[in-house]
């Protein structure tokens, strides 16, 4: 039992630290070496055996931190960083704005208000695919599919809340997410995203776009009835200059940010395995075919080469808000683990005779309710993701389905809290409260979070 109060005081403790706004990779080391170090002084067992231990326990709880670092960065932290710079240079050279207004241009020609918010919401799952990051697509799609939602003749907390959950899934090969999870399932990327990530997902998404649909109109009925809602929320806001300022790149750079995407999807095992190409060589690929494009248009190579400074600016941007996060996460994982509590509870649980889904009930609604609390997808899914390998084996599960709803349902609960970043932003450009938005998004959130769950049960 005190191994069991170990996971549920540092669960506590961790989930308390980043909802009072604790530097969240630093609240999730602080107590998973706290863990660590509690564990080594009650446990007869190392923290460490082999080439790495340092043979002292002190040490060996710093150890824990300094062998993630090491493997982490080298690996799983280069794709995320290349993703993010990537991400960075498209934004600088107006790729990722031009990929948004080409594809919200056919909405402004349908007259269904309700119709558009939905087919702008599918768009923004879409684009999520290759704008991994859900407050940059927010921030893009503020600028450019919100006017056309609100002027269609919905509200703007209708337009604001379709915007805010648009990135709730997090589809795709580019996310960390999804990096994490195809790398502790030891699937290629693409093979996780379209035979297992989407595989949970349709049914989620199918179920979201009817719900929001319908509740989004409930909710502008009703405000607008009981007052609540008034003339100015169905018009559109001015935007202040710096929010709305975009570069004004020609609209065929949409197809840049598509590149890595195509690269990886055609040279991988479900297409061609003749050629061998990894996350970090389609995007630098990527990123020097935009170049040469780039510079061609601007003739000006000095000022074209000069972008890649972006480039390297993201991949650094990314490690201090995402990489040293996974490291963070996976330190409190390590303290959990260690800790012998998990294992305590999968094999109470696992004796039930529906264990295996016992186990994996449990585990979903810890890294619902961490997300929620925390704000964060990131943080509750890479704080839990690294133990599930081990989970699914102990209890007969596949590991893959057992972890991509977990990480469907991180975002998910991240769309639903009123301290995720995301939130915080779309609230700030449309001049909403946030709880206004989220208490929108929730209902479609649960909606989603309870299908998603379903549909797991069936392919576990």
């Amino acid at each position: 039992m005190l191994s069991i109060g170990i996971v549920i005081v540092s669960i506590l403790a961790a989930a308390y630290l980043i909802f009072k706004k604790y530097y969240a990779p630093g609240a999730l080391l602080f107590v998973g070496l706290v863990t660590l170090a509690v564990v080594a002084v009650i446990s007869p067992e190392p923290l460490i055996t082999g080439k790495k231990a340092t043979h002292l326990a002190g040490l060996d709880v710093f150890q824990i931190f300094t062998n993630l670092l090491q493997t982490r960065t080298a690996g799983l932290g280069m794709n995320i960083m290349a993703i993010a710079g990537f991400t960075y240079y498209m934004d600088k050279i107006g790729a990722s704005g031009a990929l948004v207004r080409l594809s919200v241009k056919p909405l402004k020609m349908i007259k269904a208000p309700y119709i558009v918010m939905v087919l702008g919401f599918a768009l923004s799952l879409v684009l999520n695919v290759f704008i991994p990051s859900a407050a940059g697509l927010a921030l893009l799609l503020m600028v450019s599919l919100y006017p056309v939602m609100v002027m269609g003749g919905i509200s703007r907390q209708s337009a604001a809340a379709t915007i805010l959950a648009g990135g709730c899934c997090c589809f795709g090969p580019s996310g960390g997410n999804n990096l994490l999870a195809a790398e502790l399932t030891k699937m290629h990327v693409m093979d996780f995203f379209l035979n297992v990530q989407w595989s949970v997902g349709w049914a989620a998404v199918i179920a979201m776009l009817i719900a929001h649909f319908f509740i989004q109109r409930w909710f502008d009925k009703r405000d607008l009835a009981k007052g609540i809602l008034t003339k100015e929320d169905f018009e559109v806001p001015q935007l202040t200059k710096e929010d709305s300022k975009a570069i004004n790149a020609p609209l065929w750079y949409a197809f840049f940010p598509l590149i890595p995407v195509i690269l990886l999807f055609v040279f991988s095992p479900l297409v061609y395995k003749g050629i061998r190409m990894e996350v970090v060589t389609a995007l630098l690929v990527s990123t020097f075919i935009s170049l040469f494009c780039d510079g061609l248009r601007r003739m000006n190579l000095k000022e074209s080469i000069g972008t890649l400074k972006t480039f390297a600016e993201g991949m650094g941007k990314v490690f201090t808000s995402t990489v040293f996060l996974i490291v963070c996460a996976e330190v409190f994982a390590a303290g959990l683990t260690k800790s012998g509590g998990i294992s305590e509870i999968i094999n109470s649980v696992s004796g039930m005779q529906a264990g295996g889904y016992a186990v994996f009930t449990v585990m979903f609604l810890i890294v619902v309710g961490s997300a929620f609390v925390m704000g964060s997808g990131n943080a509750a899914f890479f704080s839990f993701a690294p133990m599930i390998p081990d989970i699914a084996s102990k209890v007969g599960l596949n590991a893959a389905f057992m972890m991509s709803p977990l990480q469907l349902t991180s975002g998910m609960a991240r769309s639903s809290s009123p301290i995720a970043g995301v939130t915080i932003a779309v609230a700030g450009l449309s001049g909403l409260n946030p709880f206004d938005l989220i208490r929108r998004t929730i209902p479609v959130m649960v909606i989603a979070i309870v299908v998603t769950y379903l549909r797991s049960l069936m392919l576990l």
